[in-house]
């Protein structure tokens, strides 16, 4: 079976006065943003089954905006999370899953969808490193078990930018 990952960086955030980093809610753009990317997966992608997610406030919001409603887990350790961090979690997921959406931060998502892509050399995969902005996404293909995940073994079919 064919799995399909797909790292999302939250929609672009508001600064209000006097709240901390993890409450920030989204800003009317990271709203507008991640609907347009829920509309794109829904269009361009196979149904996403399950959904990892930060439990920071804009990255929820960004889940909700997307329109998604697949079986979601809230994880802190998203949070922060690095490249290593987040292959083990995918590495966790159900084996019976083919697609999986991850919401989270940056540094860590465009890292792991960097680290994951066995090609560095295509314009999607130069495109993400040059900058992986918010409500991001990219989609990898995985020919084996999500246990089986490594670094080099994802197949960087997309990188989009909703706008």
């Amino acid at each position: 079976m064919i799995r399909t990952l797909i790292l999302m960086r939250h929609g672009k955030s508001a600064y209000p006065p006097g709240v901390g980093d993890h409450e920030r809610p989204l800003a009317p753009r990271g709203l507008r943003e991640a609907a347009l990317a829920g509309d794109w997966l829904r269009a361009t992608q196979p149904p996403v089954d399950a959904v990892r997610c930060s439990t920071a406030t804009r990255t929820r919001e960004t889940l909700t905006a997307t329109g998604i409603t697949a079986p979601v887990e809230f994880d802190a350790g998203i949070y922060g999370a690095e490249s290593d961090d987040l292959i083990e979690l995918i590495q966790a997921a159900d084996p019976a899953l083919p697609t999986m959406l991850v919401i989270g931060h940056a540094p860590g998502m465009p890292w792991t969808a960097w680290d994951l892509a066995a090609e560095h050399d295509t314009e999607d995969a130069l495109r993400l490193s040059r900058k992986f902005p918010t409500s991001a996404l990219a989609v990898l293909r995985f020919a084996h078990a999500w246990d089986e995940v490594r670094p080099g073994t994802g197949e960087l079919v997309t990188f989009h930018i909703p706008r």
